[in-house]
């Protein structure tokens, strides 16, 4: 298999920083802006059966998870009361709802670039929480694609994956399969597929 150093349309490869840096520039104002991503995701065609890709890491804060409970109203003491989480939680330490945990790879994902102008929409799938995510955890995610298949409209494939988020430990803590709808590659004019 490739090695880390393998562009992003390998079989398997690791994302290092620079592959997610974010181009900037100044408009006439002098501000500064965003203008594009370094290089461009997987086409549909470019996604393979069993490549599989990995995320940086990240590390949950309690900012993260006071932020994400309060704009989303998760007004359970588990997530917001910290004397209640020191007496009658289990975990001892404040607790990331599935729901932050699940975004927060979604996130990793994004920073790959693996479907950077590419993606087309999110179709849904199945998550599970494995184990707690608490404060202080460092996150990862494994993505593996596991199907492919193409659909009536030439523009667009649907790819399956499956994300298995590790925690710092390399234990799984949340698993997912899902969907996405994919840019294929240019359609030439007068053809009915794709190249």
């Amino acid at each position: 298999m490739p090695t880390s150093a393998a562009p992003i349309w390998a079989s398997e490869m690791r994302i290092e920083a620079s592959d997610v840096l974010v181009c900037a520039s100044d408009d006439e104002q002098g501000r500064a802006r965003r203008t594009d991503m370094l290089g461009r995701g997987l086409t549909f065609e470019e996604h393979s059966i069993g490549a599989r890709y990995h995320t940086l890491a990240r590390t949950v804060s309690e900012t993260d998870i006071v932020n994400f409970v309060n704009q989303c109203g998760f007004t359970e003491p588990l997530f917001m009361d910290m004397e209640f989480v020191q007496k009658e939680s289990v975990f001892g330490r404040r607790a990331a709802p599935g729901a932050l945990t699940f975004a927060l790879s979604e996130g990793l994902i994004m920073q790959t670039g693996l479907i950077h102008g590419t993606g087309m929409a999110w179709l849904g799938g199945e998550i599970r929480v494995v184990s707690p995510v608490l404060e202080g955890d460092t996150l990862r995610v494994e993505v593996e694609v596991v199907d492919k298949r193409e659909t009536r409209k030439s523009d667009r494939g649907i790819v399956t994956y499956a994300h298995r988020v590790l925690n710092q430990r390399s234990e799984m803590v949340l698993e997912a399969r899902v969907q996405r709808m994919i840019r294929r590659t240019e359609v030439a004019p007068g053809s009915s597929h794709a190249r």
